[in-house]
């Protein structure tokens, strides 16, 4: 007699379900997407066995649909992350997260005496390398890898 398939986290009507994050930085893209400031109904699961990644962590937002800058952000701490849209509970819309070439305004430059740390100026950076992340800095130039890395 086959097992019946059993849901780990239970599905949403309307709504956005990012899977595929690393297990580790679940709580960052949280944090990154405001989540605990919102009232919408959120699920999320974390170690939840993965064929390809081992262990995962999973989002799904009710009635939520999240911007491009707020996707980059993401891509940036979860690059193999998966995006899907749901309407009345069928997925209509895939993304593969990617980073674009250039980002602005999302991350902090490393370097303490960086202009963009003392003056109201925007972070730009140039995506050296997705894996390893390192990103360089318009202004100075210097790199930021991941281990260094602050989400604004």
């Amino acid at each position: 007699m086959e097992k019946a398939k059993q849901l780990s986290v239970s599905a949403i009507k309307n709504g956005t379900v990012i899977d595929h994050i690393p297990a580790d930085s679940l709580f960052t893209v949280i944090t990154i997407l405001g989540l605990e400031h919102i009232s919408n109904q959120i699920t999320f699961g974390t170690n939840l066995e993965s064929k390809k990644f081992g262990k995962k962590a999973i989002i799904k937002v009710s009635a939520v649909y999240f911007t491009e800058e707020e996707i980059n952000k993401i891509a940036l701490v979860a690059p193999a992350a998966r995006l899907n849209i749901i309407r009345n509970y069928e997925v209509v819309e895939k993304h593969e997260l990617t980073l674009p070439d250039e980002i602005e305004g999302i991350a902090r430059c490393f370097n303490p005496t960086c202009i963009t740390n003392h003056e109201p100026v925007k972070t730009r950076f140039s995506i050296i390398s997705q894996k390893p992340l390192r990103l360089k800095c318009h202004y100075c130039e210097k790199i930021t890898d991941e281990e260094h890395l602050t989400i604004i």
